[in-house]
């Protein structure tokens, strides 16, 4: 993988760190929210750790990255008071937060209801269309089948690779 011109297994710790907090946005399968903080807060806090933004363009953008997802009307709220599928959305406008061109998302569906699931491959279709790159592992076939090139790999290996022309 190649990211600015260069490749990416040369990047050095803090090269990556830096990658990581302003080109990269990451959704974990288990979300990794902050239970502390307010779903506003957990938006903003990448915002912050990144100097990207001043404090009222955070608080802006958060809110605007919270209605793109559907949750904005619970921005006070703690995430434990989220369902799984809101928790979710939660983490995918916490990874947009400092308009990363790169999405990483690892089984960002594997414990959410196929409805709720759905609506979570919708937003990261809507983002690749807006001219992000979404690299999602799954190991649910028919998640994979809306990806544009499907990587498959067994024991660490590449065994399989296609375009989806489809999508």
């Amino acid at each position: 993988i190649w990211v600015d011109g260069e490749p990416l297994h040369n990047f050095g710790p803090e090269k990556a760190a830096k990658l990581r907090g302003r080109k990269m946005g990451v959704v974990f399968q288990t979300f990794e929210l902050l239970p502390t903080l307010t779903v506003l807060q957990n938006v903003m806090l990448p915002m912050d750790f990144a100097w990207r933004y001043s404090r009222w363009e955070q608080r802006k953008r958060a809110m605007n990255l919270l209605e793109q997802v559907d949750i904005a009307d619970h921005a006070k709220k703690m995430p434990t008071a989220l369902s799984g599928g809101q928790q979710q959305r939660l983490a995918i406008a916490r990874a947009m937060a400092n308009d990363p061109a790169i999405l990483v998302a690892d089984e960002p569906t594997g414990s959410l209801d196929s409805a709720t699931a759905n609506a979570v491959i919708e937003i990261f279709e809507g983002l690749v269309q807006e001219g992000r790159t979404v690299f999602l592992v799954t190991h649910d076939k028919d998640i994979a089948k809306h990806g544009s090139r499907v990587i498959t790999l067994s024991d660490g290996e590449i065994v399989g690779a296609k375009e989806n022309v489809h999508v």
